[in-house]
């Protein structure tokens, strides 16, 4: 019977949303909210939105529920090239500040999904304190920013930690907004550690639950890890670290392939240490 039950709410719950009343990015009624409508048990409402999950159709969200999976998540092709951003608007403006990444490149006008917040935090995650030069637990200047399209799911959570003599040589850098995002770079750069070189490292891994909150993603669904280090180029240390957290189903990351001179074509029998010493079949 229980079995029958969940086969036929999950039918409802899906005819529903295919109707129209809950749209892409809508959160579900709660699981005690259902059981009470369907005249079951809070189990088989969870049966049954678990097969939607498992169709693709819903996610279950930190946070904020179980909701109708987005139907605009494109996916970004991502290269290896710094580009300076012209995506600003001050007053209805356009202007330029700050440099597009790999991660954010292309012409639409990105928004902000939260409010973008800056202050000091004690910087715990030991790895990124590492690469910042700071002792973990120190108090650092973070910079918190939730970015993408208009009209979608949040494309990317960046965390940007800034070391304190870059704050102290450029206190603009407190300004929630300035220019707009990246812009702070530029004030970095004016104050002494221009040009800034990046060192980016990439990893996959799981999601934080703040992190698939912000993003409106699962716990359950991979995310791409971008830590890009700024090193000063007034004293060639780090002067701001970069966490750039990206939902795996979003980004492909593309590359040209170059020849090494021992892969050369026409191909010729030496290679890097000399001539073979047996023959070539």
């Amino acid at each position: 019977m229980g079995s029958a039950r969940y086969h036929e709410i999950a039918d409802s719950l899906r005819r529903r949303i295919r109707d129209g009343e809950w749209g892409p990015g809508d959160t579900l009624p709660r699981h005690v909210d259902l059981a009470e409508e369907f005249g079951v048990s809070r189990n088989v409402v969870a049966r049954a939105i678990a097969a939607l999950e498992d169709e693709g159709l819903l996610w279950a969200v930190p946070r904020r529920g179980t909701i109708v999976r987005p139907d605009k998540r494109r996916v970004l092709m991502r290269t290896h090239v710094v580009r300076r951003n012209t995506r600003h608007e001050i007053d209805g403006r356009q202007v330029a500040g700050g440099y597009s990444f790999p991660a954010a490149q292309g012409d639409e006008l990105w928004v902000h999904h939260t409010e973008p917040t800056v202050g000091e935090e004690p910087m715990t995650d030991t790895r990124l304190a590492h690469m910042l030069n700071v002792k973990p637990g120190s108090l650092v200047l973070r910079r918190q920013r939730v970015t993408g399209p208009p009209n979608e799911p949040p494309f990317q959570v960046s965390n940007s930690w800034i070391h304190p003599r870059g704050v102290e040589a450029a206190p603009e850098v407190r300004e929630p907004y300035g220019t707009g995002p990246g812009a702070w770079l530029d004030r970095l750069e004016e104050a002494g550690h221009g040009p800034i070189e990046w060192l980016e490292r990439r990893r996959a891994r799981m999601p934080e639950a703040e992190e698939a909150a912000l993003l409106q993603i699962p716990i359950s669904l991979p995310v791409w890890e971008i830590v890009r280090i700024g090193y000063s180029g007034g004293d060639e240390n780090a002067i701001e670290v970069t966490q750039v957290v990206i939902p795996s189903d979003r980004m492909e990351e593309v590359s040209r392939l170059q020849r090494d001179d021992s892969a050369r074509w026409p191909h010729h029998g030496d290679g890097p240490d000399g001539r073979p010493v047996a023959p070539l079949e």
